[in-house]
């Protein structure tokens, strides 16, 4: 199968990418021209790499020697993409120099119709942005969607913000307006479950935590309660049924054996 972006090998807006990356599952090969034609960054290069890899996928380069089914085809990969952002930094910096030569010359940099304040301008550069802004939710969705997918609407924005914030490597700098606008965005796309935007229901504290340990064990089913507690008390900063900052290790137990009355836990969290 072949995806095609007409669009720079540094430029966001390429949804072609993000359905191939979809797209192949385990076994597959994802097969590019050359390193650059791939991610707009090295922190990107090795994200899809990482991500590829997860799934099961191999990455080969037509025109690099890439094998990511080996030690050496990972660094070989590295190293190659740090070159290849080196070469789109000199790139900018010669724009850059360009830029300011013309300038001197009596040029006047930019868009003549921004600067004569046409509407119809100013509405094609909002209708892009918002276009870029989107095209990058849809590109790294998968870091935190699946988060908030599970959590909503059974708890309200600012909890769900704290998980995500609590994902690592983080993701995105969220605040609770901006998650929401963002999946906002995304439910109108096409790209989530409609039903994360609908009111979350008043919850007690006790329920609210319950829910929290539930979602943690059932991703993360080998967690020890005294791994649980650290988690609710570092890094949710969830306050206890007193009022105090501290989990212990018995009162997630306590916790637990609520969810599993509430029927929240997967057969697959044992604790």
């Amino acid at each position: 199968m072949i995806f095609e972006d007409k669009a720079s090998g540094a430029s966001k807006e390429r949804p072609n990418l993000v359905r191939a990356l979809e797209r192949v599952g385990k076994g597959d090969t994802l097969l590019v021209v050359r390193i650059d034609r791939l991610a707009r960054s090295l922190s990107h290069l090795l994200e899809i790499v990482e991500t590829l890899r997860a799934k099961g996928v191999y990455f080969r380069s037509i025109n690099d020697p890439i094998d990511t089914s080996s030690a050496q085809g990972m660094l070989m990969t590295q190293m190659l993409g740090a070159f290849a952002e080196f070469e789109r930094a000199l790139i900018r910096e010669r724009t850059r120099a360009g830029i300011k030569a013309a300038v001197a010359r009596g040029a006047k940099p930019g868009n003549p119709k921004m600067r004569m304040r046409d509407p119809a301008a100013i509405a094609e550069i909002i209708f892009s942005h918002n276009q870029r802004h989107l095209n990058e939710l849809i590109d790294e969705r998968h870091r935190w969607l699946p988060t908030v997918e599970r959590l909503r609407p059974h708890l309200p924005w600012a909890l769900v913000l704290r998980q995500v914030r609590a994902i690592t490597p983080p993701v995105r700098s969220f605040s609770e307006r901006t998650l929401a606008k963002a999946c906002r965005n995304l439910v109108r796309a096409g790209y989530a479950d409609p039903s994360i935007l609908e009111a979350a229901p008043r919850l007690p504290l006790d329920t609210r935590v319950a829910r929290l340990v539930a979602d943690r064990l059932n991703t993360h089913p080998d967690s020890t309660l005294r791994e649980i507690a650290s988690w609710l008390s570092r890094d949710l900063r969830e306050p206890t049924p007193r009022g105090g900052i501290s989990w212990s290790p018995e009162g997630v137990r306590r916790v637990i054996a609520q969810a599993r009355d509430l029927k929240l836990l997967v057969p697959s969290a044992h604790l």
